[in-house]
């Protein structure tokens, strides 16, 4: 009888452990957080999360969302938390979603989110409606809006110089294609942010009857500019670059809107552009836009990087 009261005891135990280990990975996935439907689907009864509650190892954030063990939360905690808080299908949206795409800064006040609807919570800004499938993602655990409606929906809530900002940031991010924040418009009639968002696509977008490849922009530059001329289509590393000054170890790479891909090619072209760095070549990468907007500006920081040689061994953007 003893050793089957021991066994029993063990099993317990064991079975506590196990638990334990699997509510703690959930929470780090989760960045510090859980919900009361988690922790019941994970066996914890409604006295044991009341007693984990009144010790402290359970914090309420909201109603039926808490902070898990003593651990300070930071924002992806507060956003995910308010997401759970808000049930299933919400997404974290507006200047929150914007925040965690890297967009602009964590926001201070309350936290957006949007829901199908959804209770007045407090810290919480619920913007009620429905979002398809192809505008929702997941970020490091997250659920949240696409950036493509991300943007669409921050163009409702700020001004028209931190949406561009942000619009730009998500530019030089390489986050979004154009086709996707194109479907949000189109699904978004008679929405205040359609004329704000029109705008910056308006602006941002080159003709395409007008585009010829960088290099021949680059050498058109440099002529009315007076800058030496680089070598076009020039193979370094075994990679081809669009201008090359070997001299000075200084090649300039394409941004262009049009072939923007996902978070994945960005990372890609920036482990090629430190393999250069890495070896002493000095990488500058131009979008078509700033050569038309900007051409002075361009040629300038052109001049100063060829004149002072191979030094500064970084990548510019």
């Amino acid at each position: 009888m003893d050793a089957q009261v021991t066994a029993r005891h063990g099993n317990r135990r064991r079975a506590y452990a196990r638990r334990e280990r699997e509510l703690t990975a959930l929470a780090e996935r989760q960045h510090g957080v859980v919900s009361r439907r988690q922790l019941l689907d994970a066996g914890l009864g409604r006295r044991a999360i009341g007693r984990r509650v009144e010790a402290g190892r359970l914090r309420c954030l909201h109603r039926c969302v808490y902070a898990f063990g003593y651990q300070r939360l930071g924002s992806r905690g507060e956003w995910m938390a308010a997401v759970l808080a808000c049930g299933e299908g919400a997404v974290l949206s507006h200047r929150s979603a914007a925040a965690l795409w890297g967009l602009r800064r964590p926001p201070s006040g309350s936290v957006d989110v949007s829901a199908a609807r959804g209770r007045r919570r407090q810290g919480i800004t619920i913007h009620e409606g429905s979002i398809v499938d192809s505008e929702r993602t997941t970020v490091v655990g997250i659920p949240v809006t696409s950036v493509a409606r991300t943007l669409f929906d921050l163009a409702e809530v700020v001004d028209e110089k931190q949406l561009g900002s942000a619009f730009e940031e998500a530019d030089r991010l390489r986050l979004m294609r154009m086709p996707e924040l194109e479907a949000v418009c189109a699904r978004g009639h008679g929405r205040h942010a359609l004329r704000p968002i029109r705008a910056l696509i308006d602006a941002g977008q080159t003709p395409e009857d007008t585009q010829s490849p960088l290099e021949d922009r680059v050498l058109d530059l440099c002529h009315e500019h007076h800058l030496p001329l680089p070598v076009t289509g020039a193979r370094v590393l075994g990679r081809e670059v669009d201008a090359f000054w070997p001299a000075q170890k200084l090649m300039v790479e394409a941004d262009s809107w049009k072939f923007h891909g996902h978070r994945e090619a960005f990372e890609r072209d920036r482990a090629r552009d430190a393999a250069m760095q890495a070896e002493g070549y000095r990488v500058i990468r131009l979008t078509y836009r700033r050569l038309e907007r900007e051409p002075a500006a361009v040629a300038s920081q052109l001049r100063r990087l060829l004149t002072s040689g191979s030094g500064g061994r970084r990548a510019v953007t």
